[in-house]
């Protein structure tokens, strides 16, 4: 079984969100960086439990990046990936991300691939179904299921008030999300392993820029909240349709 996982770098969440001077991309000036949680904890540890359960097999990991996402890449090789390949390109949008994988990904041969449904700081939820598309591989978003037998994927996901059960022959690519594994918390061998495991850097392709970000703004400070007495429901109804717009 040779499994690939998109992974991600992703500001920690704790991290105070700030903005380069033109608002055109966010300042990484003193940013902890971390492995996208749902690329993390879903996608990838679900991949290496499938090895594990086959009894062979290779799970590689894939990101778009420079030399600065090194440390991030050996943090998800410390849960378990045996290999890592880095296409060296700083990425400006998810469909670079996705053109740059496919490219790749044509000259290679897996059995499907894996994605966290989105990252935590654009929260898209797009490069699964573009690199699907690149490949013109059928793509499954938001599994919170999966399980490989005689080379047949069955996947089940949640479809808003029923749950959507799939099978797939040939490689696919899917979105993971909660409910697909459970994270791992890498251990001293696997940290100690991961500083040897190799890093394939590639170089990347060229492609035309279809999309540019223009502006990047903070959302609007909260207002200052009203306490409403419990016994004053008319008060509150009028609030909700007046000012909150709920009503």
């Amino acid at each position: 079984m040779n499994i690939l996982v998109c992974i991600a770098k992703a500001p920690d969440t704790t991290t105070k969100i700030k903005f380069n001077s033109e608002g055109n991309s966010l300042d990484g000036n003193g940013v902890s960086w971390i492995v996208n949680p749902s690329d993390e904890w879903y996608a990838l540890v679900r991949a290496l439990e499938l090895k594990e359960a086959a009894g062979q097999g290779k799970v590689t990991i894939v990101t778009v990046g420079t030399a600065e996402d090194d440390s991030i890449i050996r943090k998800a090789l410390a849960v378990g990936a045996d290999e890592a390949v880095r296409i060296n390109l700083s990425p400006s949008n998810a469909t670079s991300v996705a053109q740059q994988i496919a490219a790749w990904v044509k000259g290679q041969s897996y059995d499907f691939i894996l994605t966290g449904k989105e990252t935590i700081d654009f929260n898209g939820s797009v490069v699964g179904g573009l690199l699907a598309a690149y490949l013109d591989w059928p793509y499954i978003p938001l599994i919170e299921k999966l399980n490989v037998v005689q080379g047949t994927a069955s996947m089940s996901r949640d479809i808003g008030g029923g749950t959507e059960e799939v099978e797939v022959q040939g490689p696919f690519v899917a979105s993971a999300t909660k409910g697909l594994a459970e994270q791992r918390i890498p251990n001293m061998r696997g940290i100690m392993a991961a500083r040897t495991k190799p890093i394939t850097v590639i170089e990347p392709q060229s492609f035309p820029v279809t999309i540019e970000y223009v502006n990047f703004s903070l959302p609007p400070e909260k207002g200052a909240c009203k306490i409403i007495d419990a016994d004053n429901m008319d008060e509150l109804v009028r609030l909700l349709h007046s000012e909150a717009k709920a009503l």
